[in-house]
């Protein structure tokens, strides 16, 4: 293995079992889709001593195509690290919780660490005719029983097979046990342990299409299904514990949880039936559902939530594919705010959206509807319709978009939501969450610390040290800073709740 190009920050020894405590300063590295992220907790308080960021370029050879630079990935995220460290003082590190964009996928050579290509990002569009083949010889289903996933390019199977026949003699080296295929998570352990450790976890291998839910390791019918050789494939391991140490300083990596089922953790959704929202670029709702394998009716997806010793815990997840994406296109599409913080204001200087409804399906409809023919509209317009109106219906229509998943996530798991517990930029703006509270029809809770999968990383990797020996005994992440109850009078929910279906209705297959 050719050794990793990281410059130390000063070698810190990992402390032994005897000598550790949940007290101590935590490195939680956010590995995100456009950015890498670095974060220093203090492991009493939570409190973020140190943080770092860097953006890393996306890659778009051809339409539909989005690919990294795993390389670039490693680098960004090894200098985020570096300088979250200096910032917050250079504090003996006690544990590394790691948490990851989810799906990507690099392929790259186990003894050198070089990629063989660039890595295929979730975004990443170019196996939807292979996929659409399969599903026409009636493997969808089969997938869907196995996985909890619908056959789908958002997932990683199909884009490890299109390295494996890309790049020549690829195929051959995989199945020698040449090369591997990993997760994000998978690639920066690799790495930064110099080729020592080459493992997983559920949270993260359940997004692959390649993991069976039921027997929680990978499924040989859907290697053999996907064409992916086993030899290529990391050891899955529990999602807290030992994942070996940074070799340019000692600090021992001891949780992994993908970005998603990370903001879960760090929200404290620790029980049956509590649920989180990451508001992004989409929104992403996960239900936590304990250790039975859940109902994936309704059009949502059944995916691990972490694994802790050899028992899996399970969520519900679904997506809206464009939450806060519908700000940006207001902001840069149609120009009618000069920044995100100017949606509240201009929205909160009018008493109703005026009739306008507002569908952005942008790219299609995700959960429950799973509609890529589906497009964004705009309806009920008048003379009277101003930008301020347009900017209330773009809430609304985020609002909208959480009820219907939170409808078919509780459908399928039998868990009513009795609350949201809300994260990501959007959630800065106090009329969404008023809006969502009411159109939910639930309190929505908003936390003190917002940087919750950062937090999860850094709760997980507590955990793994051996700082606790249950979630429960963690140090307790604090009450929610800001309620948001159900109020009368901020919205009439339910009429809008008729016009949005109608409106749903009207953008689906539209597509030309």
């Amino acid at each position: 293995m050719v050794a990793v190009s990281l410059q130390p920050v000063g070698v810190i020894g990992a402390p032994g079992r005897d000598s550790l405590r949940v007290m101590g300063a935590f490195l939680a590295l956010d590995q995100g889709t456009t950015s890498s992220r670095a974060l220093v907790f203090d492991g009493d308080s939570y409190r973020v001593t140190g943080v770092a960021q860097h953006e890393f370029r996306q890659h778009f050879p051809r339409p539909g195509w989005v690919e990294h630079d795993a390389e670039e990935i490693l680098a960004t995220q090894w200098r985020a690290a570096q300088e979250a460290h200096r910032a917050a003082g250079e504090p003996q590190i006690t544990a590394v919780g790691i948490t990851n964009q989810r799906e990507t996928v690099v392929v790259f050579d186990r003894r050198s660490g070089k990629p063989i290509h660039h890595a295929l990002v979730w975004q990443d569009r170019r196996t939807a005719a292979a996929l659409a083949e399969l599903a026409s010889n009636g493997r969808a289903a089969r997938v869907k029983e196995l996985t909890g996933l619908p056959m789908d390019p958002y997932f990683s199977a199909a884009k490890i097979a299109w390295i494996l026949d890309a790049v020549p003699g690829a195929r051959q080296a995989a199945a020698r046990g040449e090369l591997a295929a990993t997760t994000v998570d998978g690639w920066l352990i690799h790495r930064l342990t110099d080729g020592a450790v080459l493992a997983t976890e559920p949270s993260n291998a359940s997004r692959t299409s390649l993991y069976d839910l039921s027997q929680g390791d990978w499924s040989d019918e859907l290697l053999e299904l996907f064409r992916v050789p086993r030899a290529c494939l990391p050891e899955i391991r529990p999602s807290a514990g030992p994942f070996g140490n940074v070799a340019a300083t000692g600090w021992p990596i001891c949780g992994v949880l993908g970005d998603q089922q990370a903001a879960l953790f760090g929200q404290g959704c620790l029980q049956p039936g509590a649920a989180k929202c990451t508001y992004g670029t989409g929104a992403f709702l996960l239900q936590n559902c304990g250790t039975a394998r859940p109902n994936v009716e309704q059009g949502v997806l059944g995916t691990v939530a972490w694994r802790l010793g050899d028992r899996d815990t399970f969520a519900t997840e679904g997506s809206v594919l464009v939450c806060g994406a519908l700000v940006q296109w207001l902001r840069d599409g149609l120009g009618i705010i000069d920044n995100a913080a100017a949606l509240e204001p201009l929205a909160r200087s009018v008493p109703d959206t005026g009739g306008v409804v507002v569908v952005p399906a942008f790219a299609g409809l995700g959960t429950p509807h799973w509609d890529p023919q589906a497009r964004g509209l705009i309806i009920g317009l008048t003379r009277g319709t101003t930008r301020a109106h347009l900017a209330r219906a773009a809430l609304e229509a985020m609002a909208y978009s959480v009820r219907e998943v939170q409808l078919a996530v509780a459908a399928a798991s039998g868990h009513p939501l009795p609350e949201l517990r809300v994260d990501g930029g959007a959630v800065a703006n106090d009329l969404l969450l008023q809006l969502q509270a009411a159109i939910s029809g639930i309190p929505v809770r908003r936390p003190a610390q917002l940087e919750s999968t950062a937090l999860g990383a850094c709760r997980i990797a507590m955990l793994g040290c051996g700082g606790a020996a249950t979630p429960e005994q963690l140090p307790p992440t604090g009450t929610h800073a800001d309620n948001f109850p159900p109020e009368a009078g901020v919205v009439d929910a339910e009429a809008g709740w008729r016009q949005w279906r109608e409106a749903v209705d009207r953008s689906r297959g539209w597509a030309p």
